[in-house]
């Protein structure tokens, strides 16, 4: 099966397995390039990462969730979209993410595209009708809440509080400060 694999890093022969926040290592590969060059532009350092990306009435969306979210995060950054052809029994699904596959073995890449500017290339894509950016401001505060609701759940779950110093609770911590001092205080009380 075709699948795709976005990569800041030039020239990769072989995708292997790595560690990211799961349980094992994986290579995090999709059935859609637009996907892939979605994990061009992670606003967060790794093992963490940070993909505001769904499917809802629009198809794929991505979510700003501060202003100018993507352009923070892509513009001027260069990244290379991988294609592999992948073997059923080397892929999983990946859960609730649709068109996400989880790679369990090295794959060797059939080809790469280059993307210059990784902010341009996205909005030539929302032009063409490939995906939707809900921008920030059009967003209503109920869904808002949900999107905060959802941080506050996976830092509170991963016990940020005890590692504030990893890129994730930096990340928080610097976008979304309510949130963390809604955690602070959360554990205070407890």
């Amino acid at each position: 099966m075709i699948l795709f694999h976005g990569s800041n890093t030039e020239n990769i022969k072989i995708l292997e397995p790595r560690q990211a926040d799961h349980d094992r290592p994986y290579i995090y590969l999709t059935t859609l390039e637009i996907v892939a060059g979605f994990y061009l532009i992670n606003a967060v350092e790794r093992p963490y990462y940070w993909f505001p990306y769904g499917f809802g009435r629009n198809g794929i969306e991505y979510h700003e969730l501060f202003p100018n979210a993507l352009k923070e995060a892509a513009q001027g950054r260069k990244g290379y979209i991988y294609t592999v052809n992948a073997e059923e029994k080397d892929v999983l699904p990946f859960k609730n993410i649709p068109y996400a596959r989880l790679g369990t073995a090295p794959m060797r890449t059939e080809s790469c595209r280059e993307i210059s500017d990784c902010y341009k290339w996205l909005l030539e894509q929302e032009a063409a009708g490939v995906f939707h950016i809900c921008r920030y401001q059009d967003k209503s505060s109920q869904e808002m809440e949900r999107w905060y609701q959802q941080i506050y759940d996976y830092i509170k779950e991963k016990k940020m509080l005890d590692t504030p110093e990893c890129s994730y609770a930096e990340f928080v911590r610097k976008k979304f400060p309510k949130i963390w001092e809604r955690l602070e205080n959360s554990e205070k009380q407890q």
